[in-house]
């Protein structure tokens, strides 16, 4: 069964988040768009451009009114060091959630029982605390957060837009399709 449109179950974990240990809850992520980026792992080699990425494209991430968190298997004290540690990592200042129990991980379904590591997972939850995006994929291939952003803003302008759709590599700005029986066969 698919995630989508279902809505995000209930957790609780601690993130890491301007210098402090914070709690982070499902009922964060409600109110407000967010981003969930799981990680396999604090330390590995992909993650850090990853969390850089973020980084570098955070603003446009809070300009679209969206938090994001980066969630991996390590607990809230290995974000400490990484975020320390890491010249990549330390750029981010959204919250490092740890989830050292897996219970994220299982939630979104896309946990790694045999490694006990997360899949490279990026899901966009609505105010409602509903997933409207996933994307999950092999370790070895990192992610472009651009696209996670394009992804972010297409999801606001459809739920903001009953009736229409965006079409593929649909930009911010961009023409959106109003579906109806006379379009069919004809794009």
């Amino acid at each position: 069964m698919s995630l989508i449109n279902t809505e995000v179950k209930p957790f609780k974990a601690t993130a890491f988040h301007n210098g402090k240990f914070v709690p982070v809850t499902n009922e964060d992520l409600k109110g407000k768009w967010s981003v969930l980026i799981f990680m396999p792992a604090a330390f590995t080699f992909n993650c850090p451009t990853e969390v850089e990425d973020a980084a570098d494209n955070y603003a446009e991430f809070q300009k679209a009114g969206a938090e994001v968190y980066i969630v991996t298997t390590d607990t809230h004290f290995s974000h400490k060091v990484w975020h320390e540690t890491s010249p990549a990592v330390g750029k981010a200042q959204f919250p490092l959630v740890g989830d050292p129990t897996h219970q994220l991980t299982r939630a979104f379904d896309i946990h790694i029982e045999e490694e006990g590591l997360a899949l490279r997972g990026t899901f966009v939850i609505n105010p409602e605390g509903v997933i409207k995006t996933m994307e999950v994929h092999d370790n070895a291939i990192a992610r472009d957060v651009k696209e996670t952003l394009r992804k972010l803003k297409a999801a606001q302008f459809v739920a903001s837009h009953p009736g229409e759709v965006c079409p593929a590599k649909w930009q911010e700005g961009a023409q959106t399709i109003k579906p109806s029986l006379d379009l069919v066969g004809k794009i």
